[in-house]
């Protein structure tokens, strides 16, 4: 029944993940139902650490109670259930979804709980085989063992799959079993989908009172409907189609069948009632946006062309090859194509290196993960004098989906600091080619920041602008609004044209540069100018212009700066982008509240 709700649940939300979701489903639901002692005076923890599986943990504490059923409905909306775990949801005890993080998590419950005197609270933690990569959950086992920590149990759903394919076709790590024993731990392995094996394993590792303890558990990822399993051998690298995302209706309705055929003869054999199912309320469906871009595979063919004209370029990868647009490369350039693995700190340093070494290489992964986790790397490699370009996706508030584990909305802040570090956004397809040969020719480090999903298409002429120089899209007289990429430039531009204020609007692809000599010019017969960032107002675009028009002429135009604040939110991405201030009619209201005076 768990299966069924949460296949609805990712249906109806329109993303999420299946895979993960079903092959930890029996383990979640072993260990809420026999493990976690809940309502006794002592209850255990349990939390995901790898947190795509989040759905299915819904749907288990959705049938016990734990959280209201009709939150099945909210699914990755905007006051609803968050797409990875997030302590705001009941019984959600920590935020993950960036990978590596749970051991350190579970070990920081422990002494706390042994600091406030609080015995016999055990911690179960789930991760990902595919999470192995990461560096911190190694540096996270040693000291576990030193610190004695038995009341951790960490279970690892290894269903040999990871976002593109096989674990060990994308970054094998050998023997992780004797890994983990080498550091001291106890090792346990159980077939994750035998409820017998896995009473015995949890008794087992209930008397255990000197050392944490793993468990193994073989699943099937897509476990529990035929089609979902990964058709493909163990040496065919062919990708698994259901890692994320909703399918198409009529597989869903497949999908849906032979659930409902397993539930009703459960119930029949156990000699219950017939069970009823109920169709969920209609989903309000967005209008199709006109004339949608994509600048994935913008990417995909402008790096391919670069490829061939550049012998030296080289393409690294964190396990997100089709998400990054690296498919034709990959097939076309096999030899210079290095998959890396979730492992974005190694990526970035074997970059530099190969910068050092005479090659081109761009780095590639979702902008939340690069910028951040391999930040102290990117400044080495910047150290180094290299040319290094980095290429960031899922870039910005939206999709707002997933929530804030993956909006990169800090990436610009993170990297404004590199030395000689030069960042753009491309606004349409058009922009995309350009802007990477500009970041290619750069001598030293580059960002470009790429909005991963279609959007309403910008006509902007393919014309490159100079650095630090940007394009009107739109003259006005009273204000100026400056914005990049396609989600803000699209806003702006109908903001602007619905707004009763004359009001221009500037496309600058250019993140950390503005040249100071364009923009006086620009703006030397305007007192207002409006800076919208998709991205926290601090260390984005308007923190460029900001310091730009502090050397300008005296007094310089007013600038107001309108950009995430806080944390991001999850939900549609028409949620998230009203509730931050960033959509159409919240900027028509923004400009007004600020010029109906002046």
């Amino acid at each position: 029944m768990c299966r069924l709700n949460t296949l609805y649940m990712i249906q109806r939300a329109g993303s999420g993940h299946i895979g993960s979701s079903f092959s930890s489903l029996d383990i979640v639901t072993w260990l809420f139902l026999k493990e976690l002692q809940l309502g006794s005076d002592v209850e255990h923890i349990y939390f995901s650490s790898k947190g795509h599986d989040s759905p299915g943990l819904y749907s288990v504490m959705i049938a016990l109670g734990l959280i209201p059923f009709d939150s099945i409905h909210t699914l990755r909306q905007l006051g609803g259930l968050p797409g990875h775990p997030d302590v705001s949801t009941p019984g959600i005890v920590a935020n993950t979804g960036s990978l590596g993080m749970g051991i350190s998590k579970a070990k920081g419950m422990v002494q706390a709980n042994r600091l406030s005197r609080q015995k016999g609270q055990r911690i179960f933690v789930m991760l990902g085989d595919g999470e192995m990569q990461e560096g911190q959950l190694w540096e996270s086992l040693a000291s576990a063992v030193k610190s004695g920590m038995w009341e951790i149990t960490a279970i690892v759903d290894r269903n040999r799959i990871q976002s593109d394919t096989w674990v060990d076709l994308t970054s094998p790590q050998g023997d992780v079993k004797s890994r983990f024993r080498a550091c001291g731990w106890r090792v346990e392995t159980v077939n994750g989908h035998d409820f017998e094996g896995l009473e015995e394993v949890f008794s087992s590792v209930a008397e255990e009172r000197k050392r944490p303890q793993v468990i193994f558990a073989e699943t099937g990822k897509g476990h529990g409907v035929l089609r979902f399993l990964h058709s493909a051998d163990e040496n065919d690298d062919t990708p698994y189609p259901y890692h994320s995302g909703a399918v198409d209706p009529e597989l869903y309705s497949e999908a849906f069948r032979e659930l409902k055929e397993r539930i009703e003869a459960a119930f029949r054999s156990a000699g219950g009632p017939a069970i009823a199912f109920h169709k969920g309320p209609s989903r309000e469906c967005a209008n199709p946006l006109p004339y949608l871009q994509k600048l994935v595979p913008a990417y995909e063919d402008a790096l391919a062309n670069a490829a061939k004209e550049r012998k030296k370029l080289v393409a690294l990868d964190a396990d997100l090859k089709f998400d990054c647009g690296l498919g034709k490369f990959a097939a076309e350039h096999r030899e210079r194509f290095f998959e890396c693995g979730i492992a974005e700190q190694d990526m970035v340093s074997q970059a530099g290196a190969m910068a050092g070494k005479g090659f081109l290489p761009i780095v590639h992964s979702f902008s939340c993960f690069l910028t951040a986790r391999a930040n102290e790397q990117i400044f080495n490699n910047a150290t180094e004098r290299t040319n290094v370009t980095y290429s960031g996706f899922l870039a910005g508030v939206v999709p707002g989906g997933p929530g804030h584990s993956h909006q990169a909305v800090r990436d610009i802040a993170a990297l404004r600091g590199i030395p000689d570090m030069l960042m753009a956004e491309p606004c349409c397809e058009a922009d995309v080619p350009w802007l990477l040969a500009t970041l290619l020719d750069h001598a030293g480090p580059s960002y470009l920041r790429i909005c991963s999903i279609p959007w309403e298409r910008v006509d902007i002429e393919a014309i490159p602008a100079a650095i630090g120089h940007g394009r009107v899209l739109l003259p006005g007289r009273k204000a100026l609004c400056f914005a990049y990429g396609p989600v803000l430039v699209s806003q702006a531009l109908a903001a602007a044209n619905a707004s009763p204020h004359d009001i221009g609007v500037v496309e600058l692809p250019w993140l950390s540069t503005v040249d100071s000599a364009w923009l006086a010019d620009l703006v030397k017969d305007t007192d207002i100018l409006f800076s919208l960032d998709n991205h926290q107002v601090d260390g984005g675009q308007g923190t460029t212009l900001g310091q730009a028009l502090a050397s300008l002429r005296s007094p310089a135009p007013r600038l107001v700066q309108i950009g995430v604040e806080g944390i991001a939110v999850c939900g549609t991405n028409s949620q998230v982008l009203a509730h931050h201030g960033l959509d159409a009619q919240s900027l028509v209201d923004r400009f007004d509240e600020v010029l109906r005076d002046e």
